[in-house]
């Protein structure tokens, strides 16, 4: 049985280990709050890029007329024989099961397609360690030719290979390095190195409304409507764990409500005025694509960010709590062995006594 000595060091010890967790839980309130309002601050762009790319659908033939074939390669749709998942994760631990979900997700939709060619995107470094343990990295080789251009060649050696990763992305999140991803994306979708393009992602809304989506990014099929494959919600416990860990620390648990700004957006692309644009239609319509495609994968990064921080911040509030209970089962512990070595004492005293 430990001594009061011992049990003093262990209290001391929990003592600074809530005090590391609750500033870990006032660190990640802080970010979760930038993360909000940048996630709010890319939604005016994305709402205004839609609405002006639902505009020019009215007005661009996206059909060839002689072969019937759309126009733009981004909405051509395949038989989906080689797919590209992008898995954003987190790049740092002590989120409580925020990554694990991801993962979880992200490998039961590897499970679900195994009769397909599977290529990782690993964003975040959580999953670019996982995903290196599970699958092999993807091998190319340059080959030159006579005019001097290199081409790179892959030789695929298993089913699901890690294609690339991104750690450090979500650190600080820049459009230009996530239009770097997307148009490399977007490159391999028009040279028909994979048929489908899909995002494993974290949802976020509010501190309470969240989800694990699973969102095709490619082929687009209709501008505006997210193609979500699968959704998975957060349970009953995990909202009211979330809710209290927000409120203890000053964040509002409900979702802004942005209505009338997305009503606004949305006048310019369902209104029927004939908008007089500088460029042709067409040529407009074909430039906004890539955009579109890049703001789908920035607010799914922002949306990641938030809640990462969301869940850091519940699980830091979660430890501090478990802290406080061993600080008092401790403390209750030292009172009775400390009790009990009194009560000894004084027995040996009076026995002594006793027997003079």
């Amino acid at each position: 049985m430990a001594n009061v000595l011992d049990l003093r060091r262990r209290i001391r010890s929990v003592k600074n280990t809530r005090q590391i967790t609750k500033a870990m839980k006032m660190v990640s309130a802080a970010k979760l709050r930038r993360a909000q309002e940048r996630a709010l601050s890319a939604r005016p762009y994305a709402k205004m890029i839609t609405s002006v790319l639902e505009s020019l659908t009215r007005r661009v033939d996206l059909f060839d007329e002689a072969t019937g074939n759309l126009r733009h390669p981004l909405f051509i749709t395949r038989p989906e024989k080689r797919v590209l998942l992008i898995v954003i994760s987190g790049d740092k631990g002590f989120a409580g099961a925020f990554n694990s979900n991801i993962f979880k997700t992200a490998f039961q939709f590897i499970d679900g397609n195994k009769d397909r060619e599977i290529d990782i995107e690993a964003v975040g470094r959580k999953g670019r360690d996982l995903m290196r343990r599970h699958y092999p990295e993807a091998i190319y080789t340059e080959q030159t030719d006579e005019s001097g251009n290199v081409t790179k060649i892959r030789a695929r050696k298993a089913p699901v290979e890690v294609t690339g990763d991104h750690p450090g992305m979500l650190l600080k999140l820049e459009v230009s390095r996530v239009s770097e991803l997307a148009q490399s994306i977007i490159n391999r979708y028009v040279q028909e190195e994979i048929d489908a393009a899909y995002i494993v992602y974290n949802e976020f809304k509010s501190v309470i409304s969240q989800r694990l989506v699973v969102e095709k990014l490619l082929p687009l099929l209709k501008i505006g409507i997210p193609q979500i494959s699968g959704a998975t919600e957060q349970t009953e416990a995990e909202r009211e764990r979330a809710a209290e860990a927000a409120l203890s620390a000053g964040i509002a648990i409900e979702a802004v409500d942005t209505a009338e700004a997305d009503e606004e957006s949305r006048k310019f692309g369902t209104s029927q005025v004939d908008y007089i644009y500088e460029q042709p239609s067409e040529e407009l319509f074909a430039g906004l694509i890539p955009q579109y495609v890049t703001s789908m994968l920035y607010h799914a990064m922002t949306e990641s960010v938030a809640a990462e921080q969301a869940a850091r911040m519940t699980a830091m509030d979660s430890a501090s709590n478990n802290a406080s209970d061993m600080i008092d089962s401790y403390t209750l512990q030292m009172n009775r062995v400390r009790q009990a070595a009194i009560t000894n004492e004084i027995i040996e005293i009076v026995s002594g006594a006793a027997a003079v």
